[in-house]
């Protein structure tokens, strides 16, 4: 049996039982799908790469990045488009319950889904890739920004039932739908310009993969709180030489091709989270870096991180570092109880 799978099984068993059978990794999403030295070797000689994960592209990318409010509640699973994306940021809404802030620039998935409501701290995620931001609602603070022409932005509060469409297979909130073909139907009735790429991400060269540092690490495992159904887990695939992610054991697959989420980077920071309204709204801290892991194929590093122009990026001292070519994922937890005792690495 190959190592790879070996470790698959057995640190499947080590995690919270999967409600199915584990889907076959190999069919995550197909786009951009080379990584690693073996299929990069000439990729810092492309003169087109798409900006936010270092992937050729056959032709200069120009388009504006969108990012999308996506549901993580158990009842929004399993969710539409989250496979495309070429960063996923994941932190805390209320309680213990986390949503997805999704960044597409590379490609652009028929329908993303279900989408949820906005809340400040995403926004300014959102504005450090000049994106167009898309939202289903909003908490007073995030109302203000968007209101006020902070950020471009569409939201189904304004047009529920045009360009957001309601799924009659789940019930609300967790059943509102945008097309990509709206979002640009949107953007044109809006004059929000489509085209301007963001600035491109700092990704290693194929030497610098082939020097890659770390321990040894195939699995992590985060805990949001005390509800299980929020953590979040990633063991890394070594044949496809990407992180497969897991929702309380269950694998995170789309809910049209049953692709499955896989990651070349998962980055995990912690910073402070403070509770600031009855309904349990938080304010968290982007702005003063801090403690952070890096996996990439198969190891982790300790880092710091920091905010550099509204994005949060891995350093070692005053150096940046890299990221491996392809698709992030970004756990932001709370700083208490923090990485050592929220985050479980394992060889």
């Amino acid at each position: 049996m190959k190592k790879s799978l070996f470790v698959f099984l057995f640190l499947l068993l080590t995690l919270t039982a999967c409600n199915d059978e584990p889907k076959d990794v190999s069919n995550h999403n197909g786009n951009q799908t080379g990584n690693g030295v073996k299929d990069d070797q000439g990729l810092e000689d492309l003169a087109t790469l798409y900006p936010l994960t270092g992937l050729p592209s056959n032709t200069e990318s120009t388009d504006r990045a969108v990012t999308v409010m996506i549901n993580n509640h158990p009842d929004a699973r399993p969710q539409t488009g989250l496979t495309d994306a070429d960063i996923v940021y994941e932190l805390l809404a209320e309680g213990e319950v986390t949503r997805f802030l999704a960044v597409y620039q590379s490609y652009k998935p028929k329908v993303v889904g279900p989408v949820r409501s906005s809340r400040d701290y995403y926004i300014e995620l959102a504005k450090g890739y000049n994106s167009l931001y898309i939202a289903h609602g909003y908490s007073p603070e995030a109302k203000k920004l968007l209101t006020n022409g902070y950020i471009d932005n569409l939201n189904g509060m304004e047009y529920d039932g045009t360009l957001f469409k309601r799924s009659s297979a789940r019930v609300a909130p967790h059943n509102s739908y945008i097309s990509f073909a709206n979002i640009e139907k949107g953007a044109k009735a809006n004059n929000y310009s489509l085209t301007g790429a963001p600035e491109p991400l700092l990704f290693l060269k194929a030497t610098e993969l082939e020097a890659m540092e770390g321990e040894e690490a195939n699995s992590v495992s985060i805990n949001y709180g005390k509800n299980p159904s929020f953590n979040s887990q990633f063991i890394y695939d070594e044949d496809a030489q990407k992180y497969i992610r897991f929702s309380n054991g269950e694998q995170t697959v789309d809910n049209e091709t049953n692709a499955s989420v896989a990651v070349d980077n998962v980055f995990i920071v912690e910073t402070s989270h403070k509770v600031v309204d009855n309904k349990g709204r938080k304010e968290i801290d982007l702005t003063s870096g801090g403690q952070a892991y890096l996996l990439q194929h198969g190891k982790w590093q300790d880092v710091n991180w920091k905010n550099i122009d509204g994005r949060i990026l891995p350093f070692k001292g005053d150096k940046q570092v890299g990221f491996v070519p392809g698709k992030t994922w970004i756990n932001i937890i709370p700083s208490t109880p923090g990485l050592k005792d929220a985050v479980i690495l394992k060889e």
